[in-house]
């Protein structure tokens, strides 16, 4: 696990190492664990529960490692804060209703689209354009196979939510990188986190019902918020101290491939192999990106990953 000493400043002519990239691998693939998590909640809590329990934990978990002392931050450090517990809200939100209606996969490769367009956004070389049509083609080749595959047709519903977990994860890239230049530690990733969870976990806890008593859910729920909340976020915090938006925004395109392997590794679903063409196109648009990227991008390193 990445130090939160914060970073150490080096040569801008070094390139971009190993360091944040594998800090953002190590994120994707608990949140995957999380998600995976999360399905075996929906039945008893349904999605809104499972988001609240999900953000509620994490909550307290940060705020009791970190002890944030709000009083000393300036204005512009909360209204960061805020804005970025809103962004999750939304974001973790959408995302599980997603999920209970989506093929793991498929609904992180329609998320996707969120930081895809952000990169072409920010996108100012011809080179990376490159990275940025070959994770459309991924993106379109996914739902295409999804739709003739074993899978049937997306579920409207699922996919609409994906869309606005897409704008929410976005707005999250945005957002936690400028936290990250302001906090080098958890506590504003904790502030954010709780104002995220007063946001979703009053209509989680009337949705869950009595089931949250239940000692397997509460058990559940907790792994779940560490391996959906607590690690990733901490570790993308971290990664966006050394990564440019851009490159992070194409690097995450990894994920949808993560999702897809762990949603077959554990739950069982499956992809068609146009799906899986298109996951490799994605993979491949995010290992070129990272391979290219400017080496004058790279300012800061890590003291450990």
């Amino acid at each position: 696990m990445a130090t939160f000493d914060g970073p150490r400043p080096i040569s801008p002519r070094r390139p971009i190492v190993a360091g944040p990239v594998l800090l953002v691998l190590g994120s994707m693939t608990s949140l995957q664990l999380g998600a995976a998590i999360a399905t075996h909640l929906f039945d008893d809590v349904g999605a809104s529960g499972a988001s609240a329990m999900r953000l509620g934990f994490a909550a307290g978990l940060l705020w009791a490692w970190s002890r944030p002392s709000i009083r000393s931050w300036g204005p512009d450090r909360r209204r960061t804060a805020v804005a970025l517990g809103v962004t999750m809200a939304a974001m973790n939100s959408a995302f599980y209703v997603a999920v209970d209606r989506l093929p793991l996969g498929a609904a992180i490769t329609i998320e996707f689209l969120g930081p895809l367009g952000l990169a072409v956004v920010l996108t100012r070389r011809w080179r990376e354009v490159v990275w940025v049509v070959l994770a459309v083609a991924g993106v379109g080749l996914l739902a295409l196979g999804q739709q003739d595959g074993v899978g049937g047709a997306l579920d409207p519903v699922g996919v609409a939510a994906a869309l606005v977990a897409a704008a929410g994860w976005a707005a999250y890239i945005v957002v936690g990188s400028r936290l990250a230049t302001t906090d080098p530690g958890v506590a504003g990733l904790a502030v954010a986190t709780a104002v995220a969870s007063l946001v979703v976990v009053p209509v989680g806890v009337v949705a869950a019902g009595s089931s949250l008593v239940d000692v397997r859910v509460l058990g559940l729920g907790v792994a779940m918020a560490v391996f959906a909340s607590v690690i990733p976020y901490s570790f993308e915090i971290r990664a966006l101290q050394d990564l440019p938006k851009r490159t992070f925004s194409i690097l995450v395109a990894l994920e949808p491939a993560i999702g897809a392997l762990v949603g077959r590794a554990l739950l069982g679903q499956r992809l068609a192999a146009l799906s899986w063409v298109g996951v490799g196109c994605v993979v491949a648009a995010g290992v070129g990106a990272t391979a290219t990227a400017p080496s004058d991008q790279a300012a800061l390193l890590p003291e450990s990953a």
